[in-house]
């Protein structure tokens, strides 16, 4: 079963929708008929599917008991000292199951017990944990509400990545009925949100544009498969993520957007704070800015400018890998980071000159030379070029 792509899963969800409806209009939609809910979700969705032949759910149910297993001990620890080589070391043990899969699915090798659809998304989770103990965020890791936003079944398979300071927030939160139906309401207008993107404009872009333009080396062919990808990949995972924010607040989990009108975006580094929010920030916080501060404290560039140069091409490279080992995901990744770079050097050379605030022309300039900049990296990440 297919998370938001089959009847029989939506069936589902009503059903759930229904259930939760008449637990909160009783006062007993509680943290713990959360727990249960996501549980049962959880068995539902992967219990059917087998990998590496094993039960995908026995597969995620190992990987979570591993991951807790991980940030617990590394709690212990942190509770009596601060060692980097310990954080390193488990931030390392806790990427480890997603590095074996990346790898093996470079070598076109099977991923053995390791592979689970969401490993991804579930991962970097995880490792918001590790980071959020190092941080001293966290004093105690509940192990019902650790496993509940690890493998949070709306956002599990593809997105998007919460933080578990965030949610930690929302889980302890009771709601009152009257929050309940406000949360109810905007979940039937993610939901619907979800259904026009994914189920009419995404599979009809699909059907009579991007398909119609798959094959062929033709300079106007690739080109308007370049126009046809991006609006696709846009519709189909703002869909996706919308039904998975709407489910999400429906159990009282208020869930991050991923997108933000990404098209509408003046350069490309606002483009990142509108696409793929919550992919973009856990690297901005999680990669860049703890690259930057190391940078800064080691003194190992010149001047700021070079260290937030050096900064993007790190993070945009890393987040490259994640998508997978392929070449096109590494020049992708190395792309937009020379993107972001140049708009670095382009800003910090404007303020050595008095320039006139940008009309509203240059603002459709920027918009439109944004957009096509950034539909060119999807060309290289959809692999049509090579």
């Amino acid at each position: 079963m297919i998370p938001y792509a089959d009847f029989l899963y939506f069936s589902i969800l009503i059903a759930l929708a229904f259930l939760a409806v008449l637990l909160a209009a009783a006062g007993l939609l509680s943290w713990r008929a959360v727990v249960t809910l996501n549980a049962a979700m959880l068995v539902i969705q992967y219990a059917g599917r087998t990998d590496a032949r094993m039960l995908e759910i026995w597969v995620i149910a190992a990987y979570g008991l591993y991951e807790w297993c991980l940030a617990s001990l590394f709690l212990r620890l942190r509770r009596s000292g601060n060692s980097r080589r310990i954080f390193r070391t488990c931030v390392t043990l806790a990427l480890l199951p997603l590095i074996g899969v990346k790898l093996a699915a470079a070598s076109r090798s099977s991923p053995g017990f390791l592979a689970f659809t969401g490993i991804s998304y579930v991962t970097f989770r995880s490792v918001d944990v590790i980071i959020c103990i190092q941080d001293k965020l966290i004093p105690s890791i509940a192990p019902a509400r650790y496993f509940t936003f690890l493998l949070f079944f709306p956002t599990v398979s593809a997105g998007p990545i919460d933080r578990y300071m965030r949610f930690a927030k929302d889980a302890s939160h009771r709601r009152t009925r009257s929050e309940f139906f406000h949360d109810l309401d905007a979940a039937v207008h993610f939901v619907f949100r979800g259904l026009l993107y994914k189920f009419i404009l995404a599979a009809l872009i699909k059907q009579y544009w991007l398909d119609r333009v798959s094959e062929g080396a033709h300079v106007a062919t690739v080109a308007s498969y370049m126009y046809a990808y991006t609006f696709y990949l846009f519709f189909d995972f703002a869909g996706y993520s919308a039904f998975a924010i709407g489910v999400s607040y429906l159990l009282g989990i208020h869930t991050p957007p991923n997108f933000d009108h990404p098209f509408l975006a003046g350069n490309i580094a606002e483009f990142w704070n509108r696409w793929h929010v919550s992919l973009s920030t856990w690297f901005r916080d999680h990669v860049y800015m703890r690259f930057v501060m190391a940078a800064v404290r080691g003194r190992w560039f010149a001047s700021r400018l070079v260290t937030s140069c050096a900064a993007f091409y790190v993070t945009f490279l890393l987040m490259g890998i994640w998508h997978g080992l392929s070449l096109r995901y590494v020049i992708y990744g190395l792309y937009h980071g020379t993107l972001l770079s140049g708009h670095a050097i382009f800003v910090e050379r404007r303020k050595t000159r008095q320039t006139t605030p940008p009309t509203r022309f240059w603002k459709i300039a920027g918009v439109l030379i944004t957009f096509h900049c950034v539909a060119f990296g999807l060309l290289i990440f959809s692999g049509r070029l090579g």
